[in-house]
């Protein structure tokens, strides 16, 4: 009889990855954050840009399985670096886009998205609103009656959408920057406030579309992170190496990342985030 194709455990019931390609179980990246955090250690300021995977299984017009993420990590960076950091680059690729590709965003605005160049130069208009989760939940519980919100507002929730686009859309009229997300909703790697309940998270919101952004500051001591790590029910041993970074020595630095697809959202005004990338992929779908 031939070998199977995938190697299998003795009772056939499932995958022996010691005989598999890569002698071990291997997965796709849902970032290159924590690869390129080494790099930054040690060379300072740096990027990677490269397709990322989401197994999350939502249809909606702003997911994909798979999408493109720019990621910069910054060395001896704080949180306010990073939002500084984030609203430029931002702006940067809008002015780019204004400058250099005129008539593309012409078309755009007059098959696609009526007023779209006033929405785009209204980006590079003024400072994008800054404010932290907790006075975020405030002005959305305010709000609450009128809006009609799907879920309830409470301090802790994961904000959806729906409350992103009420603040940038309703509220300010503009991008805005939250900042200091309670720790039980974000990552284990995110440095910890003072306080003990937030961590140095921020998002960049943008109307129509929600989050363009995220980052943070990342948690630079070892007893911290390991606090971390156990605190969400995470097995240690795959991180070991990021571990050892902090172990002997490390920088204080941040970083974000930023999906393309959702950039090229903003600026052409393309509703469908399927429409931005040429196969596109998502929950039941990957044709090619």
């Amino acid at each position: 009889a031939a070998e199977p194709l995938i190697p299998l455990t003795k009772d056939k019931k499932g995958v022996d990855y010691s005989r598999d390609f890569f002698g071990r179980p291997a997965f796709l990246t849902v970032s290159g954050q924590l690869a390129v955090e080494p790099y930054c250690c040690s060379l300072s300021d740096v990027y990677t840009f490269g397709p990322t995977f989401r197994a999350e299984n939502s249809h909606t017009s702003r997911h994909l399985a798979e999408f493109w993420m720019v990621e910069p990590e910054i060395a001896f960076a704080t949180l306010e670096d990073n939002m500084v950091v984030a609203e430029a680059y931002v702006k940067f690729c809008v002015q780019w886009v204004l400058d250099n590709c005129r008539a593309d965003i012409e078309w755009f605005q007059k098959n696609q998205e009526e007023g779209l160049i006033a929405r785009l130069e209204n980006i590079l208009a003024e400072p994008f609103a800054r404010v932290s989760y907790t006075e975020a939940i405030e002005v959305l519980k305010a709000e609450e009656p009128k809006a009609q919100f799907k879920e309830k507002v409470e301090w802790g929730m994961d904000m959806g959408s729906e409350h992103e686009r009420y603040l940038t859309e309703n509220v300010y009229k503009k991008p805005c920057i939250v900042y200091n997300y309670p720790k039980d909703i974000k990552a284990f790697y995110m440095k910890l406030n003072e306080d003990g309940k937030t961590v140095r998270a921020m998002d960049v919101l943008v109307p129509k579309i929600g989050e363009l952004v995220g980052g943070s500051q990342r948690e630079d001591d070892r007893d911290r992170l390991a606090a971390m790590i156990a605190a969400k029910d995470l097995d240690p041993k795959p991180y070991w190496w990021y571990m050892e970074l902090r172990e002997y020595g490390t920088i204080p630095h941040a970083g974000f990342g930023l999906g393309f697809e959702r950039l090229v959202m903003l600026v052409t005004g393309i509703e469908n985030i399927r429409d931005t990338i040429p196969y596109p992929r998502y929950p039941g779908h990957a044709e090619f």
